[in-house]
């Protein structure tokens, strides 16, 4: 026991406890925190299921493993860290949450995560979904065939698999390839534009690992592992993730956790949309929406800003959204950047089945987003995408949308096909067509 921790008669004894000191600071001891509330305060999860970080993190430290055991708020916590950010202590309360999912039997957890989990581990896509590699192929080129048919203009646009010395792997979240497939044209056409040289791996090509949510950290290293090696094997330099959080940040987190060897750079799309524009490769301007005035806000995902490449990239992704749609039509959120409060779709949230808490916790998100006025959210994460959609559909009866950036980048340079505005309202729908 760490000097001056809490006991009860000295009998107090918690394997929880003792298992997770080694992800607390200065040696393990509980003492360090203060009960100030700071972590409870600003968690959106804060009351669900009569439970919050503080209470979480005292019960721990008085060794009340049964109070936690399958507690189902460690599903209602998005695993957002937030909590982590506000702590004065610096205590890893999300780290612990993480390990208390652990705590349940496997086949206990929730099904929708497990299933996802699963399924990603049977098949060589890594696809949550299924998504064998040959109906993968097939949907890429059946689109790609499409393109060619009815775009003039865009008769060269590629989108390779499996091309040998590409100098970016690029992974894709099987929600386009499954269900919304015109999705991808866009961002296609942004990586022809900037003259990328990309590819698609015929395995290990899908962007979403929900065995990090289910906390089987043996199936998230597996996952991660093979999509890692995928790259390799085809020589490629760069790893880039389009626009989900949890991809970035589980395959990052999980080199990193994992000590798997490689020499990729792990890099985010925005990132490279920046790039592009100030060095004039994508020609984007706001001229579409100098009449219009058509208000935008955007989402920071945890798992990109807080817990990941931090406020420099938060400036990133602002500098992008002022650029297309128009300094003085863009209107921030507050709090933002790592500050920001999580929409409530991380951490596995959309698949637990605790749909009426999930929109309960994201009705901090849904205020922030009124206040703006805003009509838009741009959300570049899967994610937060089909949360804030749930949110503002439900908690607002459609009065915002949530929308790729890749769709508001092909909006302002006047790429987007009828087709490829599934996302959008019938304000842009037909604004800036080729």
């Amino acid at each position: 026991m760490a000097d001056n921790e809490i006991s009860i008669d000295g009998k107090m004894q918690s394997a929880f406890r003792d298992q997770v000191r080694k992800i607390l600071p200065a040696g393990g001891n509980f003492n360090l925190c203060l009960t100030c509330g700071a972590c409870a305060s600003g968690c959106p999860a804060t009351g669900l299921a009569d439970m919050d970080p503080r209470k979480f993190i005292r019960l721990v430290a008085l060794g009340q493993d049964e109070s936690i055991t399958c507690h189902p708020w460690v599903w209602m916590c998005s695993l957002c860290m937030r909590c982590n950010y506000v702590c004065p202590m610096g205590i890893n309360i999300g780290g612990l949450i993480y390990e208390a999912r652990k705590l349940w039997p496997r086949e206990q957890r929730p099904k929708g995560i497990l299933g996802s989990c699963d399924m990603a581990l049977r098949n060589a896509s890594t696809s949550a979904t299924g998504t064998p590699p040959e109906e993968f192929r097939f949907v890429v080129e059946d689109i790609l065939a499409e393109v060619h048919e009815t775009q003039p203009g865009w008769e060269e646009l590629q989108a390779p698999i499996d091309k040998q010395g590409a100098h970016f792997f690029l992974s894709q979240n099987s929600r386009e390839p499954v269900a919304l497939p015109y999705e991808m044209i866009p961002l296609w056409k942004i990586l022809h534009l900037a003259g990328a040289d990309w590819t698609y791996g015929s395995t290990g090509w899908a962007g979403e690992n929900y065995c990090m949510f289910l906390a089987d950290t043996e199936a998230w290293k597996q996952i991660t592992t093979a999509t890692i090696r995928k790259a390799e094997e085809l020589g490629c330099r760069v790893y880039l993730n389009t626009e989900c959080g949890h991809s970035t940040f589980s395959v990052r987190e999980g080199v990193r956790r994992f000590n798997i060897d490689t020499t990729l750079d792990i890099a985010l799309i925005v990132q490279y949309y920046a790039r592009w524009i100030r060095e004039g490769k994508l020609k984007v301007n706001a001229d579409w929406n100098r009449d219009l005035r058509i208000k935008f806000t955007v989402q920071d995902p945890c798992n990109q800003v807080r817990k990941g490449l931090g406020d420099p990239y938060a400036e990133e992704l602002r500098f992008v959204v002022r650029t297309v749609v128009g300094e003085e039509n863009f209107i921030d959120m507050q709090p933002n950047r790592s500050n920001n409060y999580c929409c409530g779709g991380g951490g596995g949230y959309l698949q637990t089945g605790y749909n009426e808490a999930r929109l309960q916790y994201g009705r901090l998100k849904h205020e922030q987003i009124m206040t703006t006025g805003a009509a838009y959210c741009i959300t570049p994460c899967h994610n937060c995408h089909a949360q804030i959609e749930d949110l503002g559909r439900h908690l607002a009866g459609g009065a915002y949308r949530s929308v790729n950036l890749w769709s508001i980048i092909g909006l302002a340079m006047g790429i987007l096909g009828p087709d490829e505005r599934v996302d959008f309202g019938p304000d842009l729908r037909e604004v800036n067509l080729p």
